[in-house]
């Protein structure tokens, strides 16, 4: 009889299929301990390579975690589900709230490595904000932790010209964030453009997002606009993959 296409695959992918689906089908919950190498080795007659390379798989995926000196475990922490929508709507920062409280229910997030400062704008950042030759740009540089975990690193870029003198150019921005200052200047966003793509970390991110190297991450450019079609902000963001579900609800 002919092999089947999963007779084909690596062995290590055979076994990290089986865990992923003892997984989903409950055996091992959230926080539980995975099959250890040795136990891999001895269940299913392989090398410590393959039983390695098995469990590396499930790590990649954002399905499990090492934790060093103990093993593999499922991971525990819940996806956030990022409501694209929702979360930049008006209604939202105009009333004094985080654009963010709109993702996180009542899980615990923390905004930390903040680091604001005014600098020669980058040319594609030039480029989009129409900025003459020379003029600078507030760049605001933070990392977003969601129970306990790094989840994305954001940098904004906005016209020095626009905020300067103004709680956008402090770490602390206040109620509303940013987009609830720039409406006091004048500059209210009223549009906004969103450009998702997906590649894998450099070595930088994967260290900040505490991820591995084969954990994929998405770039989400935001741009905001003024009136008259003004663009006011632009903001890279790169999320953890493994730690988002990315949700767009409209009407048709």
């Amino acid at each position: 009889m002919a092999n089947t296409d999963d007779d084909r695959r690596p062995k290590y992918q055979r076994i990290a299929d089986s865990l992923r689906e003892a997984i989903q089908a409950g055996e091992y919950g959230p926080g539980d301990r995975l099959p250890g190498e040795n136990e891999l080795m001895a269940a299913h007659g392989v090398a410590r390579m393959t039983a390695r390379q098995a469990l590396s798989v499930l790590r990649d995926e954002g399905v499990a975690e090492a934790r060093k000196g103990a093993g593999v475990f499922v991971r525990a922490f819940r996806p956030l589900r990022r409501r694209g929508i929702q979360r930049l709507s008006q209604q939202q920062w105009g009333s004094g709230r985080s654009i963010w409280s709109a993702d996180i229910e009542n899980r615990a997030l923390e905004v930390d490595q903040v680091t604001v400062s005014e600098e020669e704008a980058p040319d594609h950042i030039s480029a989009v904000l129409d900025l003459a030759d020379g003029e600078t740009v507030c760049v605001r540089r933070r990392r977003f932790v969601l129970d306990g975990k790094p989840v994305l690193l954001a940098t904004s870029y906005l016209p020095t010209s626009v905020v300067a003198g103004s709680a956008i150019t402090q770490e602390n921005t206040g109620p509303g964030g940013t987009y609830a200052r720039l409406a006091e200047l004048g500059y209210k966003p009223v549009h906004f453009r969103e450009e998702i793509r997906s590649r894998m970390p450099s070595k930088a991110e994967a260290a900040q997002l505490s991820i591995s190297s084969g954990t994929p991450v998405i770039l989400i450019c935001r741009t905001a606009f003024a009136d008259e079609g003004r663009p006011v902000e632009i903001n890279e963001m790169t999320l953890d993959a493994a730690s988002y579900i990315l949700e767009y609800d409209f009407d048709a």
